[in-house]
């Protein structure tokens, strides 16, 4: 019975209880994700570095315990474990542990943005409320796409810079991973300001995928507004028509005039 109780609050979103798990692990994850950002920082480091030290060490032992919690009340445990999810699960929680024997692997633990994919989740517990604008219901409908493009956007830069700033460092003005993301933003915009370049070749082909995928992207959230406005505008079409002089509101959806008076439709 709490066997069943937790798999329900961890693994949907239906229940009450389900709701609030996935609010809080949203939270928690960004907080560790703002943890790991400021450990990076030189003057926050050495001012604060114990603590954020032990405040990594809390997230990580509550990421285990969630992690354990999901094997543990799965009915699938296998499929879990090999799934996108569950392999996205295990990497937040393993760089911690790899940096008690090898230093500079803490900074890995930077992967956990990719666990707010889970918002997909939370994202279909909030229904469409319509609108009288057409742009208004359009930007409303697709918002929940764009909302996910943007995760997806954060996630890919915080990741990048993370990178970016193992491989480049302080030495070549890598200087702290939040600078290392402010990079990976104006190069994925392709704004390219050129204040922060990677010298390494490592870096630079880097550098060039992140060129390359910010030309494949600046296209998404015009296309998701579109499709949106399309859909909108057919469904407009595809309404029955009331006749203003009869009221009558069963035409056909070709019909040209009212089958019960005669009058002209749209008049």
């Amino acid at each position: 019975m709490v066997k069943k109780k937790l798999h329900d609050i961890i693994f949907t979103t239906e229940t009450r209880s389900g709701k609030f798990f996935d609010l809080a692990l949203m939270v928690t994850i960004i907080l560790s994700i703002i943890v790991v950002m400021l450990d990076s920082i030189a003057s926050i480091h050495n001012g604060y570095g114990n603590i954020l030290f032990i405040a990594e060490w809390i997230f990580t032992i509550l990421f285990t315990i969630e992690y354990s919690l999901r094997i543990i009340t799965t009915h699938k445990k296998m499929r879990y474990i090999f799934s996108f999810y569950g392999i996205i699960d295990l990497l937040a929680i393993l760089p911690t542990y790899i940096s008690l024997f090898l230093y500079g692997y803490q900074y890995l633990i930077i992967i956990r943005v990719l666990r707010l994919l889970r918002i997909f989740r939370i994202l279909k517990l909030y229904r469409f409320i319509g609108a009288s604008s057409h742009l208004v219901e359009s930007l409303r409908g697709s918002r929940h796409k764009i909302a996910v493009f943007l995760s997806a956007v954060m996630a890919v830069v915080v990741v990048m810079g993370a990178a970016m700033y193992l491989i480049e460092g302080p030495e070549h003005g890598f200087h702290s991973i939040p600078e290392s993301i402010y990079w990976a933003i104006i190069t994925l915009t392709t704004v390219g300001y050129g204040d922060i370049t990677p010298l390494t070749p490592l870096g630079k082909t880097l550098a060039a995928m992140v060129m390359i995928l910010g030309y494949s992207i600046i296209a998404v959230p015009t296309g998701i507004i579109t499709a949106e406005l399309s859909k909108r505008n057919q469904a407009t079409k595809d309404e029955d028509v009331t006749c203003q002089e009869c009221r009558c509101d069963t035409h056909d959806k070709d019909a040209n005039y009212c089958k019960v008076c005669g009058k002209e439709l749209g008049l």
